[in-house]
């Protein structure tokens, strides 16, 4: 049995179909699903973990509580998947790190999966709205990233789950080329219908979350992480699907001309 926690989040229910469609015995577990996880309630841990091998795992909001893996793993969990994400180190993602430590100190066979951006974040996130209104502000200025599909991480994270030679693996998540904001919005503006305008200096979203009600100061700590990105330069692509699907991954032309920008 697989447990996917998060079952009905982006990836999380992908993983869950692409697992079905395998055949794979699989229980989607999370706060509203009819099998219920909440990290913040530890009384349904027990019944989600119970009688599952393998779980996939992505961190809560918070610096998560390595009580739930211990708790795995006493149940007879023998391998975690955990989604993770790239870069964390440069931008001091606490949060995610402990989530690392905590699965590969667990005792249990360990796979971790470091994503680039989401493609969805355009169409299923945070930006949509952006996208909507034809302004992203986003101080990422002109640094390049892997844009990944999830459907993608999706596959990457059934084939860990499902077939052997991943236990131990680090594995960093791309998409096939590297893209700035600008020229994703430009992709993109081709399937909405209006242009998509980018503002990406730190002044831009200084300005952005001031129109919002945040002060200087409480935007400051974004801001920072935003430099740090950008001072690490161009995310360079990685094989990852290629080498463990055995398929190519999905083009960010692909992704745009595919998905659901009605309301955009």
């Amino acid at each position: 049995m697989i447990l996917v926690i998060g079952g009905t989040g982006r990836v999380g229910r992908r993983l869950v179909r692409k697992l079905r469609e395998g055949g794979h015995p699989v229980r989607p577990a999370s706060r509203t699903g009819e099998v219920r996880f909440d990290w913040e309630q530890p009384g349904t841990w027990d019944d989600a973990l119970q009688g599952a091998t393998k779980v996939f795992v992505m961190a809560p909001n918070r610096i998560p509580d390595p009580t739930l893996i211990q708790r795995a793993v006493a149940l007879g969990v023998e391998h975690i998947v955990l989604l993770s994400s790239r870069g964390i180190e440069v931008v001091g993602d606490e949060r995610m790190m402990a989530a690392e430590r905590a699965v590969e100190t667990s005792g249990a066979a360990w796979t971790i999966l470091r994503p680039d951006s989401f493609n969805q974040n355009f169409d299923e996130g945070f930006f949509r709205q952006a996208v909507a209104a034809g302004e992203l502000v986003m101080p990422f200025g002109d640094v390049k990233q892997a844009f990944v599909d999830a459907d993608d991480i999706a596959a990457v994270a059934a084939a860990t789950l499902t077939s052997p030679g991943h236990a131990g693996h680090r594995y960093e998540v791309t998409g096939p080329r590297a893209l700035d904001y600008a020229e994703a919005l430009g992709i993109i503006a081709g399937h909405v219908g209006h242009p998509v305008r980018y503002r990406g200096t730190d002044e831009d979203y200084f300005a952005a979350q001031e129109a919002l009600g945040k002060t200087r100061a409480q935007t400051e700590p974004a801001v920072a992480a935003f430099r740090a990105i950008r001072a690490a330069g161009d995310h360079a692509p990685t094989d990852t699907v290629e080498q463990v699907t055995g398929r190519k991954p999905r083009t960010f032309e692909d992704y745009a001309a595919d998905a659901d920008w009605t309301t955009s």
